[in-house]
Formats: structure tokens, sequence, C-alpha cells
């Protein structure tokens, strides 16, 4: 995995340390006070995560924005496990606000498991068949009472957020292909059909493999609810190389015009966290870089 993400990247960020965590466990979960505890490398900017003996991990908010994604994952995960090909994040403890910490926080079982590197993948042909596989479960769940996604929505609801930092990235990426790029996939149909569930973060960061590449896990549904499916199609450029995209989209069985708002999304997501995590955040910032070159490779 990254590099411990441990620089503040966002207002009401609180500082999490193992000896806070080994406090918050003995109070709430006397049972594994005696376990180490110990803070993962992780590149994620929503949640602290530590090991809790060889059995069990901790994820707690690290601001404000990412505390209703841990009730969120408590109630939908155990529901979307059962129909799902590879791994999932079970929760198996619900803490609580305390002295120490001000918000809620879980104890989840330990899943083995690396992070792929876009440009390095192992098995690339059965990655991207495993992925697709995972997606087309995801998105035959039953959806009675779903959340819905806050990247479910048309494209159109992130061009104010993409042109704003495609003028910051101006003279730091080809910006004027970038912008055509873009400008396509706002011009492809929109989704008509019902809403289905997406993860909606399909990252590198996300993703675990094991046994010679094969897809072991996925991993942070904090983003997870119903909408235009097209944006789990991101991994096609933020992970997989361009000789496998074809495998992937076949086994999700993505038509031209959710493929092509899949290559917006990638674009929109990988184009908002470059400036963003420029300073803060080298392993994002650097897959943001990859999946804008991936996206431009391609040609129009």
């Amino acid at each position: 995995m990254g590099p411990v993400s441990t620089r503040k990247m966002r207002d009401g960020e609180l500082d999490i340390d193992a000896p806070l965590v080994r406090r918050l466990v003995e109070r709430r979960f006397p049972e594994w006070a005696e376990l180490p505890v110990t803070r993962l490398r992780s590149s994620g900017t929503e949640n602290a995560m530590f090991r809790l003996g060889p059995e069990l991990v901790v994820r707690l908010p690290r601001h404000p924005g990412a505390v209703a994604d841990v009730t969120h994952e408590r109630d939908w995960l155990p529901r979307l496990a059962p129909g799902l090909p590879v791994a999932v994040p079970e929760p198996v403890g619900s803490g609580e606000p305390d002295g120490g910490f001000p918000w809620p926080w879980s104890v989840y079982r330990w899943l083995d498991g690396a992070n792929p590197v876009a440009g390095a993948v192992e098995e690339p042909e059965q990655l991207a068949k495993e992925l697709g596989a995972f997606v087309a479960a995801l998105r035959r769940t039953a959806t009675t009472d779903a959340p819905r996604s806050h990247r479910g929505g048309p494209l159109a609801g992130q061009d104010e957020s993409t042109r704003e930092a495609l003028a910051q990235l101006a003279g730091r990426i080809d910006t004027a292909g970038a912008t055509e790029r873009w400008e396509r996939a706002l011009a492809a149909p929109v989704h008509t059909g019902p809403p289905v569930w997406a993860h909606a973060d399909l990252s590198p960061g996300n993703v675990l493999v094991s046994g010679g590449g094969r897809l072991s896990a996925v991993i942070d549904f904090g983003c997870a609810g119903v909408g235009d499916p097209a944006v789990d199609l991101i991994a096609a450029w933020n992970l997989l190389p361009a000789s496998v995209r074809g495998v992937f989209r076949d086994a999700v069985g993505a038509d031209d015009a959710e493929w092509a708002r899949g290559r917006g999304w990638a674009l929109s997501i990988a184009l908002v966290q470059l400036p963003y995590y420029w300073h803060t955040n080298p392993v994002l910032a650097e897959n943001a870089r990859h999946t804008i070159g991936e996206v431009l490779a391609e040609g129009v």
C-alpha cells in the first residue's frame, strides 16, 4: 500500500494516533484491549486505519465530512456482501463518540491483499474480468430503499468543478486536450434507465489483489449508492491498461454512451483531485496524472 497520509487536507481534520485508538478500544471493547494497535500505510484521505491484532482493523473518520460514511457502511455492507463475488469489509464492532473522539468509528475484519499499481498491474486481463464481474454483480443488487450516490447523477453536475480544476492546471497538463475530452463526454447521452448500485470510488486504493494479482477484495463503500452506473467504469482508466479495457467493458456490458460517460467520470475525478492533492497526497496526485494521461492517449 502507499505511504501513510498524515498531512491535513481539509478543515476540521483531527489528529489521530495509535495511543488514541488504543484508549478508544480499551473503553469500548475491553475484550480487545490487549491487542496491539499499529497505524496502516494508506493513501486514503477520508479515514485513518489501524491494525488491531492479526484479524481486525479500526477505521475512524478523519474529518466531519467523512462521519456519515460510518453509519452508511454499517447499514449497507452486510446487505451488499452476499451478492458480491469478492470480499468486502465486514463490520464487527461499532465504536461510539467519547471524550477522546467526537464521532462514531468502526472495527472490521482484516482483509488480506495489496493495492494494485496503475501501469504495473500483475495480471491485467484477469483483473479486468474480475473487476467487471464485481461491477456487474453490484448492479444486480436490489435497490429497495437504497441511498442515492453523490456521483450518481448526470456528468453535467461535475462541469463547474471540472472547469475550475482545468483553470488551476493551466500550464501543468494539456488542458486543451483535457477540455476537448471533457466536452465530448458531456455530449454523451444521459442515463435513462433505472438507478442501479455503484461503488462510485473504484480507484486503485480501494482495490485489493493477492495470489498473483487476483482480485481479493473491494473496500471503502462510503460513496456507494444508486444512480448512473457509468461511474464504476473509472477503473478502466485509473487502473487498467488500455490493452484490457475491452475485456472490462465486455464483462460489465457497457454500451457506447455509458462508456463515454465513464471516461468522463474518470477524467473529471482526476482533474479535480490533481490540484487538490498536488502537495498533500503524492499517491493520489500521481494516480490522477496517470488517469488524465490515459484518457488523453485515447484520442478523440
